[in-house]
């Protein structure tokens, strides 16, 4: 049986589109009392983007803070908020950050018409019910969460994300001018989130010509933003982000991306550096992607933290070993269908424990 994949419906690309938001938001508005809610990383607090936000009289910002990766236990607070802002629903909930923000976007549309903790969603195919319609500006390049059909997060016992065709963005405003400013080692992290995105797909065994055909574009595109350094890099790295969301969409991510999340389950690193730290020690996996990767490093005077593991303690350890081979799918992907027989918790442990 072949998966019906859901695309973004909507997306609009260039300098500047951000502009037309308010435009394309008014289609949503089909009554005077229609609200929206913008989800804004609060680094924007008081900043010309958050100024620029075509705010109406009812509209609710709700700036949220990303310093830690999304919980579910944030994602039932800022819904609760959400609710106490209206006794109506808001007919459109819209994004405006990096991948966890988008993130917690996503969680919050599909929370307001799903009942009960964003907990019991962990998994694949668990929504039940459509979303409120929700869209994405990124303002960093490379996670591909504007493109996913997944909102990442961290529960009380498992990094797992909701996995659904509700999950996916219904608009998508790519402005390559709102990533301007980045601090460098940001750009690199999550720049790199893509680049290791495109490594596992085009390297898996779920491999298919739809994967291959958004995977080879995007892995381009990060080779002339890193190693090129092409003058129209903004442009290219936000490309590059939805062509390798779009990869691995209709097929997975792999080894680094499992090890990662047991990483930060434990640890609360932030994904890209914590794809960053995994994949410099899966030269066995992905030879040539990590060779690059390194190049990469070296060209961007990029020093990567080490001994993270060093001092945990064994319960912590074990803790990151079963979250890490808790995520069938990318192993598969990774190993294959023996996968189990191949990457054994002792297997893991050695990878972990050079971190």
């Amino acid at each position: 049986m072949f998966r019906n994949f859901k695309l973004v419906p909507n997306v609009i690309f260039g300098r500047g589109c951000f502009a037309q938001l308010d435009e394309i938001v008014e289609k949503q508005r089909d009554n005077k009392d229609s609200w929206v809610v913008f989800v804004m990383d609060d680094v924007f607090k008081d900043k010309d983007l958050e100024n620029k936000l075509p705010l109406h009289e009812k509209d609710m910002l709700l700036r949220v803070n990303v310093d830690d990766e999304p919980k579910t236990e944030y994602v039932d607070e800022l819904t609760l908020k959400v609710r106490e802002h209206s006794s109506s629903l808001p007919c459109t909930v819209i994004g405006i950050g990096g991948g966890s923000t988008m993130d917690l976007a996503k969680s919050i549309s599909l929370m307001l018409t799903n009942q009960g903790s964003s907990t019991l969603y962990q998994g694949w195919d668990l929504i039940k019910n459509p979303a409120i319609c929700h869209m994405a500006v990124p303002t960093l390049s490379g996670t591909g969460a504007e493109v996913s059909r997944t909102a990442v997060l961290t529960g009380p016992e498992k990094k797992l994300g909701l996995n659904s065709d509700f999950t996916v963005f219904d608009q998508v405003i790519l402005d390559p001018e709102l990533t301007k400013g980045v601090p460098k080692e940001q750009h690199f992290y999550t720049g790199m989130d893509c680049y290791i995105h495109c490594i596992e797909s085009l390297e898996g065994t779920f491999l298919n010509e739809f994967s291959r055909s958004y995977g080879e574009k995007s892995l381009d595109l990060c080779r002339q933003v890193f190693l090129d350094d092409h003058p129209d890099s903004a442009d290219k790295l936000m490309m590059a982000s939805f062509f390798g969301g779009m990869s691995i969409a209709y097929s997975q991510v792999g080894a680094c991306h499992a090890l990662s999340y047991g990483l930060s389950y434990v640890l609360g690193t932030h994904h890209g550096i914590g794809c960053c730290i995994v994949f410099d020690y899966l030269e066995e996996f992905y030879s040539k992607g990590v060779k690059e990767f390194r190049i990469m490093m070296e060209k961007c005077n990029i020093e990567l933290p080490r001994d993270l593991v060093k001092n945990l303690k064994e319960e912590q350890i074990e803790t990151m070993i079963t979250v890490a081979l808790g995520l069938e799918p990318l192993w598969e992907n990774c190993l294959g269908k023996d996968w189990k027989n191949i990457m054994t918790r002792d297997r893991a442990r050695a990878l972990f424990l050079k971190m």
